[in-house]
C-alpha cells in the first residue's frame, strides 16, 4: 500500500469506485464497518461495505484492499457475494456515526461529528484517529466553526443517541442517485432512517421514495403525518404515487387522496382506476404533449428539462387542445433524433411520426413489451377509443411491472458471483 494516502476521510471514500486487479470495477464505497470499544483506544476499521451488482451490499474486508487513491479503491479481488449483514459489534460510520453530539473537553467544544479520518497503525491494521467536528451555527453565520481532533480528544463518540440528528448524513445522501441513496436509507436502522425521512425535503424523499421496495414505502408513509404524506405524493410520479396508494389500507389512500390537490389527485384516480398490469395501469399522464403550431425549437426547449427521464425525453407526443392528459385528438409523435435534424424555425407538425398505431390502455404487460420491442422504441403514446392521449408507457416503467415485485431486495444466488470470488471470508 505504498501510494495508499497516510490519512484518508470516510465522507471522501463514499461512492468512490472499487477495482479488481485486472482494473475492472466490481462495485462502489457506501460505508465503513468499525469496532467501537472504548473513547480511548482507536477503533480498528473492519472493512468497507460495498454495493455490487444488483444495488446489493457486501462487506469487503480492509485485508482485501490493496490500494486507496484520491479516486478509486483496488481490492485483491477475492470478495465474498454474501450480502452484508451489520453486527451487533459493529458500527457503520456514515449511517451511524456522522451527526452523534460530541464533546471536546479540553476546549468545552460540543458539537457534531461531520467526517472522521482513518489511517494505518504500524500493525497495518486501519484505525479511526480523527475526527471532524463542526459546532452549531451562531449569529448570522450559516455554519459553525469547524476542529478536526485526534479520536482520544473527543467524548460521546460510542454513546448511542435517541435523538441523533441527521444534517451530515443527509448531504452524504444528496451527493448520490435516488437509487443509490435509497438503498442505503434501506439499510438504516428504524431511529436513523425515521431522523433521515424527517430531514430530508419533499421533493428528494419523493425521489428516494420510488426506488425502495414497497414495504419500506408503505413503512415510511405511515409513519409520516398526513398532511406531508399527501405533499409527497404529490412529487412523486402519478404512476409511482399510484401504485403506492394501492399498497395502502383503504381509509389511509382515502384521506391522503382527499389531501392532494384536485389535479395531482385526479391523475392518481384515473392510473389507479385501469386494470392491474394494463398500459393504463403503468403509464405516466404527463409526457411532453405539444401542439401542432409548436416548433421545433419548442420541443427542443420542453426535452432539456432535466427532470425528465430519458426515455421519456425521447419522443413528443403531439395533440390538438387541451394539451393535458386527456388531450385533444392525438395527431402522432416527434423522436428526438429528428427533432434535431430539423430546422429550429419549422413546425413540429412536420416531423410527426403517424405509422405506428398507439397502444391502447387496455394493453397488456406482454403486448406493451411486443410494442417497444417491434419499433425499437424506448416510449410509447396511450390512446383511449376516441383518440385522445391519455399518457406514454416508458421502458422503465415496462421494467418495473416485468419485473419480481422484490427485485429491488433481490439477492444473487450462489452460481451468479463472479468467477473467481470467494465466499466466506470472515471479519477479519
Amino acid at each position: 500500500m505504498s501510494t495508499t494516502p497516510s490519512r484518508v476521510f470516510a465522507a471522501k471514500l463514499v461512492g468512490l469506485p472499487i477495482f479488481d486487479p485486472q482494473g475492472d470495477q466490481v462495485g462502489k464505497v457506501r460505508d465503513l464497518v468499525v469496532a467501537l470499544r472504548s473513547e480511548v483506544s482507536q477503533p480498528r476499521v473492519l472493512g468497507l461495505v460495498a454495493e455490487v451488482f444488483g444495488r446489493r451490499r457486501i462487506f469487503v474486508p480492509m485485508t482485501r484492499v490493496t490500494n486507496i487513491d484520491s479516486g478509486q479503491v483496488y481490492t485483491t479481488g477475492l470478495l465474498n457475494m454474501r450480502r452484508f449483514e451489520q453486527r451487533s459489534t459493529e458500527t457503520l460510520v456514515i449511517g451511524q456515526m456522522l451527526d452523534r453530539t460530541v464533546t471536546i473537553p479540553s476546549t468545552g467544544v460540543v458539537g457534531t461529528v461531520y467526517d472522521v479520518g482513518m489511517e494505518q497503525a504500524r500493525n497495518r491494521d486501519w484505525v479511526l484517529s480523527r475526527v471532524a467536528v463542526q459546532e452549531p451555527a451562531r449569529g448570522f453565520r450559516r455554519r459553525g466553526q469547524t476542529h478536526v481532533v485526534e479520536w482520544r480528544d473527543v467524548e460521546g463518540l460510542t454513546r448511542r443517541e435517541d435523538a441523533q440528528g441527521a444534517t451530515h448524513l443527509i448531504a452524504a445522501l444528496n451527493e448520490m442517485r435516488p437509487a443509490d441513496a435509497a438503498n442505503m436509507i434501506h439499510e438504516l436502522p428504524f431511529e436513523r432512517r425515521t431522523a433521515v425521512v424527517a430531514a430530508l425535503d419533499d421533493e428528494r424523499l419523493a425521489d428516494v421514495l420510488e426506488e425502495l421496495p414497497e414495504e419500506d414505502q408503505v413503512e415510511i408513509l405511515e409513519h409520516l403525518d398526513s398532511e406531508r404524506a399527501a405533499d409527497i405524493l404529490e412529487e412523486m410520479s402519478p404512476d409511482d404515487a399510484a401504485d403506492l396508494i394501492a399498497d395502502l389500507p383503504p381509509d389511509t389512500a382515502a384521506t391522503l387522496l382527499n389531501l392532494m390537490e384536485p389535479d395531482e389527485a385526479d391523475d392518481v384516480r384515473r392510473l389507479m382506476s385501469y386494470a392491474e398490469h394494463t398500459a393504463g395501469a403503468m403509464m405516466t399522464p404527463e409526457p411532453v404533449i405539444l401542439g401542432p403550431d409548436a416548433t421545433i425549437a419548442d420541443a427542443l426547449a420542453h426535452v432539456r428539462n432535466p427532470d425528465l427521464t430519458p426515455a421519456l425525453a425521447a419522443l413528443v407526443y403531439v395533440c390538438r387542445q387541451p394539451l393535458e392528459a386527456p388531450t385533444g385528438k392525438f395527431l402522432g409523435v416527434a423522436h428526438i433524433q429528428r427533432l434535431l435534424r430539423e430546422p429550429p424555425s419549422t413546425l413540429v407538425a412536420g416531423a410527426l411520426d403517424d405509422s405506428m398505431d398507439p397502444l391502447r390502455p387496455t394493453a397488456s404487460i406482454e403486448q406493451v413489451a411486443a410494442h417497444l420491442a417491434t419499433y425499437n422504441l424506448v416510449a410509447a403514446p396511450v390512446v383511449d377509443d376516441d383518440g385522445h392521449l391519455v399518457g406514454a408507457v416508458t421502458v422503465d416503467d415496462l421494467l418495473d411491472h416485468m419485473l419480481p415485485e422484490n427485485w429491488r431486495d433481490l439477492v444473487l444466488r450462489p452460481g451468479d458471483a463472479r468467477p473467481g470470488h470467494r465466499r466466506g471470508v470472515s471479519r477479519g
